[in-house]
């Protein structure tokens, strides 16, 4: 029998990790949006957007993995 490796799950099955990776992307994506709207045209600062509904969804993740998730607290 051939057993299938399943590298995302380690996310799937620990919150804080799952959260971690979460902020790393995060972090390495916005300077690289930010970047890519300094080099070009500058007119309209539309990174704005992405950068404020991520930083969003940023913090409820955090809220959930450390404040409401009673089944992560060991």
């Amino acid at each position: 029998m051939k057993h299938r490796i399943n590298r995302g799950a380690g996310a799937l099955l620990n919150p804080k990790k799952g959260f971690r990776i979460h902020l790393l992307v995060f972090i390495i994506t916005l300077p690289v949006i930010w970047t890519i709207w300094y080099l070009t045209d500058r007119s309209y600062p539309w990174p704005i957007f992405p950068t404020a509904g991520w930083s969003i969804g940023i913090i409820f993740h955090y809220m959930k993995v450390f404040f409401f998730d009673k089944s992560s607290k060991n």
